[in-house]
């Protein structure tokens, strides 16, 4: 017989394990009668939501390193002129009309929402840049003019002087935001926010001057008069003022100036504020300031919330317009253009996602958020004022589309 080594051996054939599978593994196996329901592929990981560039939303690093530099220097000048425990007192006292200035802002900023990092540089260079500016020109006056408390020259300091400087030095905030930031610059409201902003981040500081020394001279007593007037009668004075250097830079901004075309109106802007400050300072030293408080100072004021009103409705106006064009294209709904072009329907849009499963409200927030960004994108693509608008459309309209379909999410 012939070996054949391809064919295994009858003696080892019993020892050999098989490489079929018997059918029944167990006596408890079952029987594979079936190949059942399909099973549907693991879902992948979603696509990462785009995020709109940063470029020309963000101030310069060297514009915080200025801002640092003054504040080692003011800090060392209020504790040698002052003193720790007054200046720690003035400041507790002066974040009180600070916080109120603030949730009044973010109210007007609501509906587009201005990047933080610029809001908190826009307070910084009111309180600490805008400041030192104004020490440090008033020192220099002091020494070319020399000491001088004769009352036209404190008259002359406050009706003419401080309206100038410090204007300025608020102005400059303003205008170095426009520059820098011009993606982030749309229009007046944007305007109005950074510069009321950078009004009351000077005004922070100030009134912890102004407090410290009451505090010093008269106690409580002069310290509580002072806070009176200042902080509770006049918290959005400084406010006021530098948003109408703000207001003339976002008219500009709208209509796709550039920086150098841009100084004219921000001069003009200036103008305006020195001349309100100095109204409300001449009203306390030439005449009765709580009688022109009652008959000027709070119709202004009046007016003023009146105007950022209408600025509001100009912005709630373009964000439908614009998402409208969108709606056209079968991006949105209507309805949904109704609900993100209204404040009303945001509150309903929000209480609806709070309903949902799992309290979808930091969801909606987004898509709200976003869709505002995009009309507000469109608007500067249309304009031809940002060569770069057309990427964030398409960034903002994929986070859109993204923020929707998670709202919908089972």
């Amino acid at each position: 017989m012939t070996y054949d080594p391809r064919q295994p051996e009858s003696s080892n054939q019993a020892d050999r394990p098989s490489l079929t599978p018997p059918p029944f593994p167990s006596a408890l196996a079952q029987p594979r009668i079936s190949h059942g329901a399909s099973i549907a592929p693991a879902p992948t990981s979603p696509a990462a939501v785009p995020v709109p560039p940063r470029a020309g939303r963000t101030a310069p690093v060297w514009i915080i390193g200025v801002i640092v530099l003054i504040l080692v220097g003011l800090v060392g000048y209020f504790l040698n002129a002052i003193g720790p425990a007054a200046s720690i007192i003035g400041m507790l006292l002066a974040i009180i009309p600070l916080v109120v200035v603030l949730l009044a802002v973010r109210l007007i900023d609501r509906w587009e929402p201005e990047p933080r990092g610029l809001l908190v540089l826009a307070v910084a260079w009111g309180a600490v840049a805008a400041v030192g500016i104004t020490l440090g020109v008033d020192i220099l006056i002091t020494l070319v003019l020399g000491t001088d408390d004769s009352p036209m020259r404190e008259a002359f300091s406050a009706v003419v002087q401080a309206p100038i400087v410090e204007e300025f030095a608020k102005g400059l905030g303003v205008y170095l935001i426009f520059v820098t930031a011009r993606r982030a610059f749309d229009g007046p409201v944007d305007g109005v926010v950074y510069g009321a902003l950078i009004g009351a981040g000077f005004a922070f500081t100030e009134n912890i001057q102004y407090f410290a020394i009451s505090f010093i001279e008269g106690g409580a007593a002069d310290a509580s008069a002072t806070f009176f007037v200042r902080g509770i009668l006049s918290p959005f004075a400084h406010v006021m003022f530098t948003s109408i250097t703000g207001f003339a830079l976002g008219l500009a901004a709208r209509r796709g100036y550039s920086a150098g075309r841009a100084v004219g109106p921000w001069m003009l802007g200036m103008v305006g504020a020195m001349a309100l400050h100095a109204l409300w300072n001449g009203s306390a030293v030439f005449g009765d300031f709580f009688l022109l408080y009652l008959t000027l100072q709070v119709p202004l004021f009046v007016g003023f919330i009146l105007g950022v009103i209408a600025l509001r409705r100009e912005e709630a106006r373009v964000t439908r317009a614009r998402l409208g064009d969108y709606a056209a294209a079968g991006w949105f709904t209507p309805q949904e253009v109704d609900m993100l072009a209204t404040g009303q329907g945001r509150k309903a849009a929000l209480a609806w996602a709070r309903g949902l499963r799992g309290d979808r409200t930091s969801t909606m927030k987004q898509f709200i958020a976003d869709a505002t960004s995009l009309a507000a994108a469109r608007q500067r693509a249309i304009s031809g004022r940002d060569k770069n608008a057309r990427e964030d459309e398409h960034a903002l309209l994929a986070r859109t589309t993204a923020a929707r379909a998670a709202m919908f999410a089972p």
